[in-house]
């Protein structure tokens, strides 16, 4: 391309990635459907701004590269290992009943030769580990049971990809149906060179690489080992993404690979992004124009297809129920990144035919675009059925404690330890079903409640203890428990936990015993510590955080009788300022006054 080519170029994919991916996100469809859309739009279906995706698809596969080196470097042996039933029992499952029932559907119903049968299969059975995981994440399904399985699954996939692109020029060599054995000597041969070179090389190329301590010679390094690994496997006939896969597991396990993730991740992005485009342009939306009905059709067959044999695996492999299997077809029926690669290299080694190609493009970039409405809808299906009546609150037993605990989270935990260990006891109350149940599996004696419910505090002898302790991590529940504590036991003391100064001031304004704000002593440790490693002696230091707290806490009482005037306040954290400031100043003469004195004295 020439060089006003180029510009052109980079301006137009730069700046429809910049409007797109946030429209998209906005919609809650997700950055790598922005991306395929901006590739469709600026692409020759659309409004013809770039002519020739080809070019671009060439160096966007880089994103590819880096992407399948990221996740080799985060498939460390002791994370497999931890997940392996879930990831080699589900995902296999999932991968290899789907690429059968597709392969079979394919030989059946549109006459494909089993090697191209047995790619598009394979192709896709993979889903979006992206589009999927950000999902899950925006969801806040990550830790749902569908959640833990999607992510099992989607690890499995990402594995798989690696041999499925390793076996896709194997098929390609000949024309019977059986695969030549010398190139598939050939790919294992050049796949253990790569494993031994890599195990005894990377490392002390690396080394090196840190001990220059020049940033930009290790990111240099990073780079060169994850494209000189690709260009080194092209070079062999075997795929780039494998090379880099193979480098980044090898580094799984190495001090350097975060270090390594922070390098590569702003290449990652920005290159697969790039992909995302390329793909987006070379979707022919003429052939949905032409043929509505077949691309509509395969589209949704793929969906039913994929999604059933999901919803099976989740409820027979993964034991998850039937509402939890469904979420998880939903997630991960759509086809994926891995297979726009799987088919690209399928068609540069004509296993199958350009229109299949664009066919089966254009048909996961519409299964994937169907997702975020299909969730939304089943969301609103799995609540209407799956609504359950509300857990009562537990019944407490035992003797009156002298010390109520409200909120059990990481304030009341510490105190309810402190107050174990001396056997004292206390009433822990938690208005968290999940922390409640988490809480016990530790051994711990809670109760479900919320503590803000008349009815509850006197189940906890309220009457007869002598502590409330009000660690609830939220601030309106915090207070209006407090009110109630305090018109119904004047007499119980309250140690309210604070998230920041206007919280302290309203239950301040209750005249509770002791408000504590959460970060205060965390953050005056931290100070500390900083103005020791700047040279400040121990004692010195000590002493000057022990003047800034007396300092800040009568700021505190005198901010708390004018807290709702924004002008008198932002007025007394000014002059707070400035007598701080004097306060230091006279410490630090009095410091250099006592050491000169001293050196007068030692020399004496």
């Amino acid at each position: 391309m020439e060089t006003h080519t180029i510009l052109q170029y980079t301006v137009v994919l730069l700046a429809a990635a910049v409007v797109a991916v946030p429209i998209a996100k906005r919609f809650e469809l997700g950055a790598v459907l922005g991306y395929l859309i901006a590739g469709a739009v600026i692409g020759p279906s659309g409004f013809k701004l770039l002519q020739n995706p080809e070019q671009i698809a060439h160096i966007s596969e880089l994103g590819v590269v880096l992407l399948l080196f990221v996740i080799g470097l985060e498939l460390s042996p002791q994370r497999l290992w931890v997940m392996r039933k879930a990831v080699f029992g589900a995902g296999l499952a999932q991968v290899l009943a789907t690429a059968g029932v597709i392969a079979a559907i394919a030989i059946a119903a549109f006459d494909v030769v089993p090697k191209s049968a047995v790619v598009i299969g394979l192709g896709l059975a993979l889903s979006s580990t992206a589009f999927g995981l950000q999902l899950l994440a925006e969801r806040k399904e990550l830790t749902s049971p569908h959640g833990r399985q999607g992510f099992a699954i989607l690890l499995f996939q990402d594995l798989a990809a690696i041999p499925i692109l390793a076996i896709v020029p194997v098929l390609a060599v000949g024309q019977g149906a059986a695969v030549n054995t010398i190139e598939a000597g050939k790919v294992v041969g050049t796949l253990a060179l790569v494993v031994l070179a890599g195990r005894f090389l990377l490392r002390p190329v690396f080394r090196i690489a840190v001990n220059t301590r020049i940033p930009e010679v290790f990111t240099a390094t990073a780079l060169l080992v994850v494209i000189g690994t690709a260009w080194l496997m092209e070079l062999a006939g075997i795929s780039m993404a494998l090379g880099a896969f193979l480098a980044g597991l090898l580094l799984a396990d190495s001090e350097y690979r975060h270090e390594l993730e922070s390098q590569i991740e702003p290449f990652k992005g920005l290159l697969l992004g790039l992909f995302f485009v390329s793909v987006g342009m070379a979707v022919d939306l003429a052939l949905l124009l032409r043929e509505p009905w077949l691309v509509l059709g395969l589209t949704a067959a793929l969906l039913l297809v994929k999604g059933a044999v999901l919803f099976a695996v989740g409820m027979t492999v993964g034991g998850i129920d039937r509402w939890q299997s469904l979420s998880l077809a939903a997630v991960l029926a759509a086809g994926g990144e891995f297979a726009f690669v799987v088919f690209s290299l399928a068609a540069g080694n004509n296993l199958i035919d350009p229109r299949t190609h664009g066919l089966l493009t254009l048909v996961i970039t519409l299964s994937m675009a169907a997702t975020p409405p299909l969730l939304l809808a089943l969301g609103q299906l799995v609540q209407a059925n799956t609504h359950k009546p509300e857990r009562e609150f537990d019944r407490i037993d035992g003797d009156p404690p002298r010390v109520i605990i409200a909120g059990f989270g990481r304030v009341g935990q510490i105190v309810a330890r402190v107050l174990r260990a001396q056997k004292i006891p206390f009433t822990a109350l938690e208005n968290s079903i999940e922390q409640v149940d988490a809480s016990r599996r530790f051994g711990s004696t809670i109760y479900f409640g919320d503590p803000s419910r008349p009815e509850l505090l006197r189940a906890a002898h309220a009457d007869r203890a002598e502590i409330f302790v009000l660690a609830t991590d939220d601030p309106e529940a915090n207070v209006r428990t407090a009110r109630l504590v305090k018109r119904m036991y004047p007499n119980l003391k309250i140690f309210a936990r604070a998230r920041n100064r206007q919280h302290a001031f309203k239950l301040m304004d209750l005249n509770v015993d002791g408000v504590v704000r959460e970060t205060l002593e965390g953050s005056l440790d931290l100070t500390r510590q900083v103005l020791e490693a700047l040279g400040q002696p121990p004692r010195v230091a000590a002493d000057r955080i022990a003047r800034f707290r007396t300092h800040d806490e009568a700021l505190l009482k005198a901010q708390h009788l004018v807290y709702d005037d924004d002008a008198a306040l932002i007025q007394s954290s000014q002059e707070a300022l400035v007598e701080l400031e004097r306060i230091f100043a006279a410490d630090t003469s009095e410091v250099q006054t006592q050491e000169w004195v001293g050196g007068v004295n030692r020399e004496w």
